[in-house]
């Protein structure tokens, strides 16, 4: 394990990141001014674009397209020329709600889940878009987050911050979800708020700790692996990247931290960087 570093703007809220792995570029957000970056693997040449709106997560199309999820919808966003396009509307007729955590899952879909950008408990909702549809897997949502899949692709992760569980879902070949989602990882008597998570090679999850100052690798049978302390206090998503895929990109956030916090955190909302001993998983290609 290597020592940690810190690359790019501090962001109010950092979420997000996907490492493009036809550009070998890092894409993040900054949700609540919609902005997205990126940069080289070793946060150089960091551009940023504008959505007007908030954005939070994104899905490669190919090698000049994102897919972008948004306040209103997803949208195919060109990396080049800086133009998007909507694709399909979400929840565009609630001004309240905006997206959150999102990844491609192993079929080519996009899941996403939105929430209330006042914080209302509940008000927002998983969806997978899949086959030019956005489906809804599920509602009374207060902050989805830890979207993310197992490498054999026969199960996907996901969190509400708030019930402070992790749930996995079994996933037909297809890519639906089978039956009902089941506890994987309760963190509640430990009094710990899983945020964004990605999986590796072994199939081990690694979660972002919000207040916790900390990422924990967890088995694929739900124990506890590892810690890795972090010197935010806010850690949102991690995402494997680099030539060898052992590069770790955690976003962060300084969102709501008190000016002696923000003294103590002086890489609050940056990226962290660390090297780490396996591989994650390319990320999945988007099928429109």
């Amino acid at each position: 394990m290597s020592d940690i570093t810190t690359f790019g703007p501090e962001c109010t809220l950092g979420e997000g990141p996907l490492w493009h792995p036809l550009r070998k570029e890092l894409f993040w957000f900054d949700i609540p001014i919609g902005r997205l970056f990126s940069s080289n693997a070793l946060g150089e040449h960091i551009r940023h674009w504008d959505f007007g709106e908030p954005a939070s997560a994104a899905g490669w199309i190919d090698e000049n397209s994102l897919l972008v999820a948004t306040a209103s919808g997803l949208q195919n966003f060109d990396i080049e020329s800086g133009h998007w396009e909507a694709v399909a509307p979400l929840e565009d007729e609630n001004n309240d709600t905006r997206s959150n955590d999102g990844r491609t899952g192993p079929d080519g879909s996009f899941w996403v889940g939105t929430m209330s950008q006042a914080m209302v408990s509940h008000a927002g909702a998983y969806y997978r878009y899949a086959n030019g549809i956005v489906h809804q897997l599920f509602d009374k949502v207060s902050i989805p987050n830890a979207t993310c899949f197992s490498p054999d692709g026969k199960t996907a992760y996901l969190a509400d911050t708030r019930t402070q569980v992790i749930w996995r879902w079994k996933l037909n070949v297809d890519g639906t979800p089978i039956g009902h989602r089941e506890v994987h990882i309760n963190l509640h008597e430990a009094d710990l708020n899983p945020d964004g998570a990605v999986c590796d090679a072994e199939g081990y999850l690694w979660n972002a700790q919000w207040g916790a100052s900390r990422i924990a690798r967890y088995a694929p049978d739900g124990s506890l692996d590892r810690i890795i302390e972090l010197p935010v206090s806010q850690p949102t998503c991690p995402a494997f990247g680099g030539d060898d895929l052992k590069t770790l990109y955690i976003t962060s956030a300084k969102e709501g931290l008190p000016p002696k916090q923000l003294e103590k955190q002086p890489n609050a909302g940056k990226i962290l960087v660390l090297h780490v001993d396996v591989p994650g998983i390319t990320e999945h290609q988007i099928r429109l």
